[in-house]
């Protein structure tokens, strides 16, 4: 499944009650997912990490859909277009 493909999942599944829910109650859920992703590259649980990756990019995708941004198109215009050399 492609990035595209597992947003517009997401928006078909849920987007109707995270739009009840709105941007900054999604966002809260997303920090914690974030936190959760923290505890667990902290631990030796493979298992448990790659539970966390998926629920950070899940909320992600959530606050993407809420807020109209098509990931794809956003990472797209600036990573691949802009071919950003050397990191911060």
């Amino acid at each position: 499944m492609e990035i595209k493909q597992f947003q517009e999942w997401i928006s078909n599944k849920y987007e109707q009650r995270d739009l009840e829910r709105g941007t900054p109650a999604t966002f809260m859920w997303f920090v914690e997912e974030v936190g959760e992703l923290a505890t667990a590259l902290a631990e030796d649980d493979f298992e448990n990490k790659q539970e966390e990756f998926a629920d950070v990019l899940a909320w992600l995708c959530t606050l993407a859909n809420i807020n109209g941004i098509d990931l794809d198109k956003a990472c797209t215009k600036k990573y691949v277009e802009n071919d950003i050399e050397g990191f911060k």
